[in-house]
């Protein structure tokens, strides 16, 4: 029924279109037969989101969201057989917040108003609110409360719920869902408090406590901390519930006081707090970093610090409220942020906004660009420096400073690492080297030693607090950080990254994590987990036969976030993946027995959940074909299907797979490219194809592209319409980015070619950013193409090499020497290379039909970029089209511009591959006064007719 009545109403659809229109809304096809997808089944199409396993692995919840409309929540019990309970949760573009309960019992959500009312609220400038939707899920009973913005379930053995409401003047939250609420307010800001209502579960029972802002249970729920922000600030502090006993305490209280950044400790029973305190005059303000801890003990105490009345302060510093303080792991000191005292500006100094100049000076000894700055302004305002207050001794102690402005504590906060950029900061803006200067902090004393000069290689601390791994020179070394002493963990270079082929000296692999004791670190080669034992000694090869069977074994899985490092007297889990074939598995490495067990190995893509509290495993497995369905895995035995994505491909035309072409580069490397079928695919029949590109791409063959309205590219919209298409891989040279491509691409079109699958008269090219550019300047080497899209292409590397990225703000010439260029120097340096890898420069040579997309905004790669190619390209009188969508930036974030491209794309394809007439806006343009008459003509494409939910017989 479903089916026949969402076509009957494409059918009406066409029909309002006209003859043009109606074959891309809705091409012909044989009564019964699937369709190629359109615009409505890409808006309409489903996926799974905010998966969840319950602790004891008895559930499984997901949210099933369209692109747009309407979304619902499902629990799904894990057992065969096992019931399913379907919530609907109205806008898709809302938060549902799902949640499930520690102990596997309750599920909490949040709904909102269909999509179609929510959109009327938003164009009406109404708020719009959510409410709370409680399950037991042991009966499906369900219980709704209104006007709900966020909530909390209490502990690792719940007994209560929080329910966060909105307050007095609330309009849609700025961030659905959001445990404790916004953040809002502040010293001298509205009040955000709003009521929060603690429901006792599987009773009656509802409490309210009025005006609160942030809250938060401990980890084992009998404690609810929360702070309190009413109006004129009457009556703010911070206030404790025992949900045990039932009793309420405040925990500090203070006239014209605010309260933030709200934190329970990890595992501990503890949390600290921010209060801001204005004098009654109004000129100076006092932050306090506050701790509670050893909460409901003989030995509970309550810390408190500020400047005010101290003599050992750091001068012109005042504790950052844009820091959370939090406890050491010993209770035994706190943790703050500094900042620097904004010195007041006398008010005949002062210059009013309309006087001042707008002037942006920049100076050739900026470390960091102005742009830059400009970027970052937000995060430096921000900035504050870390301190320490030992209570037992009552000293505060500044940690990083001026010289060592980036610093963090290592595991059981037994020192501080902190880096100095500033050496090294403008030469790194240039040539994109990063290096910084290590130092070693006590944090009770301040005590500050250098360790590592000029460090590039990536570092990493141990569980136990007491040595670092750093990758330098090509090894890995380690420092005991009591000593600064240091050794050489490995030799001979084995565990360079060889097949980094940027403009790098001896990059290392990121280390794959830490024995849990800290006597030895986990380290890859590229393709097997090693042993490194930081007394010395040979590496021990865990996973044995990586490099030699061509398996890249991954990092070890962490099963419980709270887990510090991997316990090596155990076993512990794996993922893998064979890389001339693509198949992935799951295996256990039994570290003692020096051993590896295949647990699941399939032409697959796997990715696995594991419950918290049992030995319940649930996995979606997905190809190109094969929807990311979830399943309860038994290993060696059965496995349960927990979802269904099946009715998405009702009536829909789907590939029916992906196959890996190998193929030998003009340089001789051997590379693979994923070749996804088109719908319908017969086997010695030739199909269009388009070729999307980046860098490397075979690693997606057992991608499941789910549709959606993108701005770069989505296979499975063009393999239901009939194309082949085909990912290869790149592999780069220095010097030569652009040649890279022609080498790496052309050899791979060939052997997709040599399949019988691809035909050869018919293959596109596409590309977007970096693929941009590689399109760009592919048609100018080659006419193997008949058609091309290159979407925010870079065209001229000379002039790009030293413009701004202005996403970031920081200059293009890190890029371009250690990054994607893969240049040596600078363009006056190496003039000839960066001018033969520009597409601009074989613009004559162009003779596929191109589309530019480069929107107005793009921070990334430079407009100009593109219009200059497109000038150059309409000049010479070549077949091209830009595509501006006015006001965005490097891809497309308004859902009315990505499905525009969408649908032209779709357009552009079946003109020039598939021979189809093409529409007024590609074969002749459309004047700018008529856009508005074109968009109208389209409006039924950007707006399909609604379906009408069928009557279930």
């Amino acid at each position: 029924m479903l089916f026949r009545t969402r076509a009957a109403t494409i059918a009406v659809a066409a029909s309002l279109i006209g003859s043009a229109l109606a074959a891309q809304a809705a091409p012909q096809v044989a009564a019964g037969a699937p369709r190629p997808m359109t615009a409505l089944d890409i808006a309409a199409w489903k996926s799974i989101r905010a998966t969840q396993l319950s602790h004891d692995g008895q559930w499984f919840a997901y949210v099933l969201s369209p692109n747009e409309g309407d979304g619902e929540v499902i629990l799904k019990q894990v057992a065969v057989g096992g019931k399913e309970l379907r919530f609907p949760t109205g806008d898709a573009a809302s938060n549902p917040a799902l949640q499930l309960s520690a102990d596997g019992k309750w599920a909490a959500f949040l709904t909102w108003p269909k999509a179609a009312d929510a959109a009327r609220m938003r164009k009406d400038r109404r708020p719009i609110q959510g409410k709370a939707t409680l399950v037991n899920l042991a009966t499906g009973d369900k219980k709704e409360i209104d006007k709900v913005r966020g909530l909390a379930f209490s502990g690792d053995a719940p007994k209560w719920i929080a329910l966060q409401g909105y307050g007095a003047e609330a309009g849609a939250p700025a961030a659905n869902g959001a445990p404790g609420g916004a953040s809002g307010g502040g010293a001298g800001g509205r009040p955000s408090g709003s009521d929060l209502l603690l429901h006792q579960l599987g009773t009656p029972v509802m409490l309210n406590v009025g005006n609160v802002n942030e809250y938060a249970f401990d980890e084992t729920g009998r404690w609810l901390a929360y702070t309190i922000d009413a109006a004129n600030k009457l009556g703010n502090g911070v206030q404790v519930r025992d949900m045990t006993a039932g009793t309420v305490r405040s925990v500090d209280a203070a006239e014209r006081a605010t309260y933030r950044r709200l934190a329970w400790s990890d595992t501990l029973p503890a949390f600290t707090v921010l209060r801001t305190t204005i004098d009654t005059s109004g000129k100076d303000t006092t932050v306090s970093a506050m701790g509670v801890s050893r909460i409901g003990t003989p030995q509970e105490k309550i810390v408190a610090i500020s400047h005010a009345g101290r003599a050992d302060w750091p001068a012109n510093q005042r504790i950052s409220t844009d820091r959370s303080p939090r406890w050491s792991h010993d209770l035994e000191g706190l943790f703050f942020g500094l900042r620097e005292i904004e010195p007041a500006v006398p008010k005949e100094e002062a210059l009013e906004d309309d006087d001042k100049p707008t002037l942006r000076l920049w100076h050739d000894k900026d470390q960091r660009l102005q742009s830059q700055q400009d970027v970052q302004a937000t995060a430096d305002r921000s900035f504050s420096f870390l301190a320490a207050y030992w209570p037992a001794t009552n000293r505060v102690v500044r940690l990083t400073d001026e010289n060592a402005r980036a610093g963090s504590t290592v595991d059981l906060d037994r020192w501080v690492i902190a880096t100095d950029v500033s050496p090294y900061q403008r030469q790194a803006s240039v040539d994109g080297i990063n290096m910084r200067d290590v130092y070693v902090i006590n944090p009770r004393t301040g005590e500050k030693r250098l360790a590592i000069k000029a460090l590039q290689g990536s570092s990493s601390s141990s569980p136990d607090g007491q040595r670092m791994a750093f990758f330098d020179d090509g090894d890995w070394h380690v420092m005991e950080l009591a000593t600064l002493t240091r050794k050489q963990a490995t030799t001979g270079g084995r565990f360079i990254n060889v097949e980094d082929d940027h403009n790098v000296d001896r990059p290392g692999y990121p280390i794959y994590g830490w024995a849990s004791d800290g006597k030895a670190f986990l380290a890859s080669d590229g393709w097997d987990v090693w042993r490194v034992n930081v007394a010395g000694g040979e590496p021990v090869d865990l996973t044995r036969d990586g490099k030699a069977k061509g398996i890249r074994y991954g990092r070890p899985m962490i099963l419980d976030p709270r887990q510090r490092g991997v316990d090596l007297n155990a076993p512990f889990m794996i993922t893998a993946r064979e890389e001339r074939t693509k198949k992935e598995g799951i295996l256990r490495v039994d570290p003692k027995a020096n051993r590896v067990i295949a647990l699941d190995w399939r032409d697959a893509s796997v990715r696995p959940i594991k419950a918290r509290k049992a030995d319940v495993w649930v996995a979606s497995i997905s190809t190109a074909a094969r929807f990311p369905d979830y399943w309860k895995i038994s290993w060696g035995g059965d496995s349960i299907r927990l979802t269904d994505g099946a009715p998405n491909m009702n009536g829909v035309a789907w590939s029916p797979g992906s196959r890996l072409v190998t193929y030998v580069s003009d340089k001789g490397d051997t590379l693979q490219g994923a070749l996804f079928l088109p719908a319908g695919y017969e086997a010695g029949k030739k199909y269009p194809t388009v070729t999307y590109i980046y860098e490397k791409m075979s690693d997606n063959l057992h991608t499941f592209y789910s549709p959606t309205f993108s701005s770069s590219y989505t296979p499975s919209i063009y393999t239901s319409r009939g194309f082949a298409v085909f990912m290869p891989d790149i592999r780069y040279t220095i010097n030569d980015p652009g040649m890279s491509a022609v080498w790496s691409v052309l050899p791979g079109i060939k052997a997709a070619i040599a399949t019988g699958i691809v035909d050869s008269a018919k293959v596109g090219l596409h590309g977007h950013s970096w693929g941009g550019y590689q399109t760009a300047f592919l048609v100018g080497q080659t006419n193997a193409f008949a058609a091309g899209v290159a979407g925010a292409p870079l065209t001229d590397m000379v002039s790009m090499y030293s413009s701004v990225y202005w996403n970031t703000g920081s200059a293009n010439q890190p890029i371009f020497q250690s990054s994607q260029g893969r240049f040596k120097g600078n363009f006056i340096e190496n003039r000839e290379a960066y001018e033969r890898n520009s597409p601009n420069r074989y613009a004559d040579k162009i003779n596929t039909p191109l589309i530019i997309l480069h929107n107005d905004k793009d921070g990334a790669v430079d407009y100009n970029q593109g219009i200059t190619f497109y000038n150059t390209l309409r000049q010479l009188d070549k077949d091209v089209v830009l595509l501006e969508y006015q006001g965005e930036n490097h891809g497309l974030s308004q859902l009315k511009n990505r499905r525009d491209y969408t649908i032209r794309l779709m357009e552009f394809w079946d003109h020039h591959l598939k021979g189809e007439k093409a529409p007024e806006w590609l074969d002749k343009g459309i004047p700018r006064l008529e856009m508005d008459r074109h968009y109208r003509e389209r409006k039924p494409l950007y707006t399909p007719p609604k379906v009408v939910t069928p009557i279930k017989m």
